[in-house]
């Protein structure tokens, strides 16, 4: 398999897994009570953090050989803003619609990953 589709496969693997994750945790949390929407999905992106980052590290973008030195900081920097921009979208769909927050965690789940693959790939496991 040619390496961006080898790449694409294993972000798309990882990533699906640590999207289970962390809808999983969020829905369940936050469906049984236990938080409110906005606790529930950061405690599942904390949940699902580690499951990204070692799988993309180690498989997705394993070709790139970059040291936890710079790519852990890199790919936290990428995470936590891809989180912000989840949970600013999340909280402003459940604020001005009527839609579940099991739905709208899903949709927005779906289009933060695109730009995480995108800044992922060519900055935070890059070269240099």
């Amino acid at each position: 398999m040619p390496k961006p589709l080898h790449s694409i496969s294993w972000f798309t693997l990882i990533g699906a897994c640590a999207a289970l994750v962390h809808y999983v945790a969020a829905v369940s949390l936050e469906g049984l009570g236990w938080l409110n929407p906005a606790s529930a999905n950061f405690s599942a992106f904390l949940l699902a953090f580690p499951v990204s980052y070692f799988g993309h590290r180690h498989l997705s973008f394993s070709a790139q050989h970059q040291p936890h030195r710079l790519g852990l900081p890199r790919f936290m920097l990428v995470a936590v803003s891809s989180f912000i921009l989840n949970q600013i979208m999340l909280l402003s769909l459940l604020h001005f619609t009527a839609l579940p927050f099991s739905l709208v965690l899903a949709v927005v789940m779906l289009v933060v990953a695109v730009l995480t693959y995108m800044i992922s790939k060519y900055w935070a496991f890059s070269h240099g």
